[in-house]
């Protein structure tokens, strides 16, 4: 067995296989007749992996999979929707902007694992116990504490500001000799964790809930509907009935997950997508304000300003 071979998850071998495929340089080319794009795999150490997807399959896969360990507290990282649109599929949809879940080992303890035919992301995997030995234990946030102690199902989402995008560019784009590639991305790896945590850290929670699956795949469906129709703002009782759940439940956990209230949320994706229209250039200032249910159009640019940085009409003439 080669150096390489040892740093290639035991995932992407499993893949090659299943495609009749193989790695070269830690990096499995789609073969044609099942799709295009690329995965590239790295096991930096015992602690630390990652696994870079991007591509478009013609069918799901369902594989099993191999490197799962129950008894290990990982922490695992998915940041998604991070390559440019041109390289998979053009559109501009508010959903799919770059953001990123990071889920305690309490909740990825399947044995067998969907590969989708549609892959825009990053998976870090991290040794919860590797991660703590890296902080001062004294005085964490609750959220920092929740991940690092993996005692308990925790989910957070969070959206891709510039300074973790840069280094998903890097990631994704620094051409590094071979022999500096592994120590070169193990690097960036961290320095992605460090910089999430560090925006994690800011949030304003007291105290977290233990999560089931079923709540988490509640508050995804919460989120899809409200992302739906933009120009509806949404309705806290019917969510909640929809949910099957207090209004008090639905806000708290939506709030713990997301990072933000049921209409500060909805009102940072409507302002998103206002930006996509304008940038378009298809549509005035007041279309754009109707379009997504403002009647007021003074009322909708005091909100684009405050979300965006600058006025509507600033915006659409950069």
């Amino acid at each position: 067995m080669d150096m390489i071979d040892q740093t290639v998850p035991n995932i992407l071998k499993t893949l090659a296989c299943l495609l009749g495929s193989e790695i070269k340089q830690r990096k499995l080319e789609i073969p044609f007749q099942f799709g295009k794009g690329y995965c590239s795999g790295f096991i930096f150490n015992q602690y630390i992996r990652m696994l870079i997807s991007n591509y478009e399959l013609y069918e799901d896969l369902i594989i099993e999979n191999p490197d799962v360990n129950i008894a290990k507290k990982m922490i695992f990282f998915k940041f998604q929707n991070i390559f440019p649109k041109t390289e998979i599929s053009p559109g501009g949809n508010p959903a799919e902007l770059p953001s990123v879940m990071v889920a305690t080992s309490r909740l990825n303890t399947d044995r067998f694992i969907p590969i989708h035919s549609n892959r825009n992301t990053i998976n870090i995997e991290v040794d919860a116990d590797y991660l703590k030995g890296l902080f001062q234990i004294s005085d964490q946030s609750p959220i920092l504490k929740s991940l690092l102690e993996n005692t308990e199902p925790f989910l957070f989402e969070h959206m891709i500001n510039p300074s973790l995008q840069n280094v998903v560019n890097e990631i994704v784009s620094e051409e590094v000799d071979e022999n500096f590639k592994l120590f070169f991305l193990r690097i960036k790896a961290e320095e992605l964790i460090c910089r999430l945590l560090i925006e994690l850290e800011k949030r304003d929670e007291k105290r977290l809930y233990a999560l089931n699956i079923h709540d988490i795949e509640m508050m995804y469906t919460i989120k899809a509907k409200i992302l739906e129709q933009l120009e509806i703002p949404p309705v806290i009782k019917d969510l909640a009935a929809e949910a099957g759940m207090s209004a008090t439940k639905l806000k708290r956990l939506f709030r713990q997950i997301f990072g933000n209230s049921i209409f500060n949320y909805y009102q940072e994706f409507r302002m998103k997508e206002a930006a996509l229209l304008l940038k378009e250039k298809k549509y005035s200032v007041s279309e754009v304000g109707y379009k997504l249910g403002f009647s007021n159009l003074s009322h909708f640019s005091k909100v684009f300003k405050e979300h965006i940085g600058m006025n509507p009409k600033q915006y659409s003439m950069g």
